[in-house]
């Protein structure tokens, strides 16, 4: 076969992820990418677990990441492939390259490269390896690719363009290790030809893989695919971003209490723009993208902007979904699970919006709720005060009117209040921080009416009543 488009018409793109720890947001964003321009075109996902790193690889990093991309809505047409489960047909591929006289054993250990290296720094004098195996017929070691030694390979580039690389700068590199497992560059070659990969698009700290990948598709005779290469996101500072900026991992941010939504239109924007338009949903995503607008310079992280973003989505997402996101966070503040099971339908979400308008993140949400819950057991200065001795024969009377109220809703109640004040001589606020104070121990909550019709009749007269009591004169 020759050069050109594998599998042209059915674009087919993969995420290749090493399990060695948490799915980093550049990691994400890259799948992101991915997973857009397959639904784009109609085309497919494929996921792949490029686990040949025995040492570093886990089980427990595979399912992380795999989760990741769930909660992110990233679901795989294809997959997990695990490359620890096609040794097999690395090893054939290497055995072809090798009875074509495309690769040799090369017997030279560690140490010694190690050595070379050091001789050749000193002497001013080029690092790659010097070939010395090529001519040799060892029956064993690590086996090299005999890369050409003139002329350049191009890197035809769907946002960098093309980017050429000399020859006399790559060096016969390793395809399979001595104890015949395969090299990076080796593996992703056989296993993105042998699943039809029409678009690679990754990282651009891949960029300098990629004349070497080209190298080895052409020694196979193989078709090339696209290759599209994406600037790396960086700190504040313009270094890489790494944990010395903030959180760097999707898992953190889910942690956190971020909501799905916000981290990938958050991660799709960085890099890639459509006019000044900052929210898009995910069907506008996939009916906009295009590599032509990824950008050809690195994106700084910014996560006020995230936060921002988050704030949007907390104010606009349904009651009921962004309830059912609060769960795990108000069960990590102490409410049981008992106790969420048992709240009558509807009123979680009502909970819900009484603080959507000011909270950041859900884990603000679920600590700021709590009170909801469970009765107040400590009243912090502000609330002490609001409830001094000479309010609180007035509290105690209204609590006596709230209990023949008929009609226990905010408009109600907030007339009841109105009309008490006036008839006692008091400002609204009074009587208002004081009850406040009662139900939630703090004299900062949401509008008191709404928290008041929430709680409903009998956990609002039970507070007062313990309030009242409990607070020393």
């Amino acid at each position: 076969m020759g050069e050109g488009l594998a599998n042209k018409g059915n674009v087919r793109v993969r995420f290749a992820p090493s399990p060695t720890g948490y799915l980093h947001v550049g990691g994400a964003r890259t799948a992101f990418y991915n997973w857009l321009y397959a639904r784009h075109h109609g085309g497919v996902f494929v996921l792949r677990i490029e686990d040949t790193d025995v040492e570093r690889s886990t089980e427990e990093s595979a399912g992380t990441i795999l989760e990741a991309m769930e909660w992110l809505g990233m679901e795989w047409d294809e997959g997990p492939y695990r490359q620890a489960e096609r040794m097999h047909l690395y090893r054939e591929h290497a055995q072809r390259l090798l009875q074509e006289g495309k690769a040799y054993y090369c017997t030279c250990v560690p140490e010694e490269l190690e050595e070379r290296r050091k001789a050749a720094l000193a002497a001013g004098q080029s690092l790659k390896y010097d070939g010395r195996c090529r001519l040799s017929c060892h029956p064993e070691g690590a086996l090299r690719f005999r890369a050409p030694e003139t002329g350049v390979t191009t890197v035809k580039d769907l946002i960098h363009g093309d980017v050429q690389f000399d020859h006399t700068d790559l060096d016969d590199f390793i395809i399979l290790r001595a104890d015949k497992n395969p090299i990076y560059n080796f593996a992703a070659v056989v296993d993105d030809a042998s699943m039809g990969i029409t678009h690679v698009i990754r990282g651009d700290d891949h960029l300098s893989n990629t004349p070497r990948q080209i190298l080895l598709y052409r020694a196979f005779g193989y078709p090339l695919p696209e290759f599209a290469h994406i600037p790396m996101i960086l700190g504040s500072d313009r270094s890489r971003l790494s944990k010395r900026h903030g959180a760097t991992s999707v898992t953190a941010y889910k942690e956190m209490g971020y909501l799905p939504e916000a981290v990938v239109n958050y991660l799709v924007r960085l890099g890639w723009s459509r006019g000044d338009q900052e929210i898009f949903t995910q069907e506008e995503m996939i009916r906009y993208f295009s590599l032509e607008k990824v950008g050809k310079t690195p994106a700084v992280f910014d996560p006020q902007k995230l936060e921002w973003l988050n704030c949007h989505y907390i104010k606009t997402l349904s009651s009921a979904y962004l309830a059912d996101q609060m769960r795990p966070f108000w069960m990590q503040s102490g409410i049981g699970e008992e106790v969420l099971a048992a709240a009558p339908e509807g009123w979680l979400p009502s909970v819900v919006d009484a603080f959507r308008e000011r909270a950041r993140t859900l884990v603000e949400m679920a600590q700021a709720s709590r009170y909801f819950f469970r009765d107040p057991t400590q009243y912090d200065e502000k609330a002490q005060k609001a409830l001094a001795p000479s309010i609180r024969p007035y509290v105690s009377e209204l609590a006596a009117r709230l209990g023949d109220l008929s009609d226990f809703s905010a408009p109600s109640l907030e007339e009841l209040y109105r009309q008490f004040a006036e008839q006692k001589g008091l400002k609204l606020a009074q009587i208002a921080q004081a009850t406040r104070a009662a139900l939630t121990g703090s004299t900062a909550s949401p509008p008191l009416f709404q928290v008041m019709e929430i709680m409903g009749r009998e956990k609002v007269l039970r507070r007062i009543e313990r309030g009242l009591s409990q607070i020393p004169s």
